[in-house]
């Protein structure tokens, strides 16, 4: 099970979010969805990212294009986040992975300015299942999930940390 703890110890390597984790992306996701939802033809589901996960290859393209366009747009609006910044900083010694929702040009344009480095890096593109980008970056770090701690920013972030059995520490949003 997860642990919560303020003073959570880590043995091995640390796995960060990234939206609302270390920075804040200022994205109208209501507007966003809306264009999805025009694409997939369909209203959107909720979770976003299962129903988006479901689509056939193609209408998923298209739904990527245009949420890295969105994401892109509010690049030079991003601030970084303290409490996120200051742990990664704490934690910068030891090995590192990232798992976020956002897509990989995004990532490639945000973590240099703010000098955030990650020996491995999961994006949407390999997975829109956090449960499975935990599972991806635990295994390329070659560690166990026990000595891991996952550092994200939602209740769903939480969640999947207690589904693969690593430590969670929450950043405020």
């Amino acid at each position: 099970m997860a642990r919560s703890s303020e003073k959570c110890i880590v043995d091995h390597a640390v796995i960060f979010d990234l939206d609302g984790t270390l920075i804040d992306l200022p994205i109208d996701y209501s507007k966003l969805f809306e264009e999805f939802s025009k694409i997939m033809k369909t209203p959107i589901a909720h979770p976003i990212t299962r129903a988006i996960s479901k689509l056939d290859s193609h209408v998923k393209g298209e739904v990527f294009k245009v949420w890295d366009k969105a994401e892109l747009a509010v690049l030079k609006n991003i601030t970084p986040r303290t409490e996120g910044v200051t742990l990664y900083k704490q934690f910068s010694p030891k090995p590192k992975a990232l798992v976020t929702m956002q897509g990989k040009a995004f990532v490639r344009n945000v973590l240099e300015p703010l000098d955030l480095r990650f020996d491995f890096i999961f994006t949407r593109e390999n997975s829109l299942d956090r449960v499975k980008q935990l599972k991806l970056a635990a295994q390329k770090l070659h560690v166990q999930f026990q000595n891991v701690l996952f550092v994200g920013n939602t209740e769903d972030d939480k969640l999947a940390a207690e589904k693969v059995g690593c430590q969670y520490r929450g950043v405020k949003s």
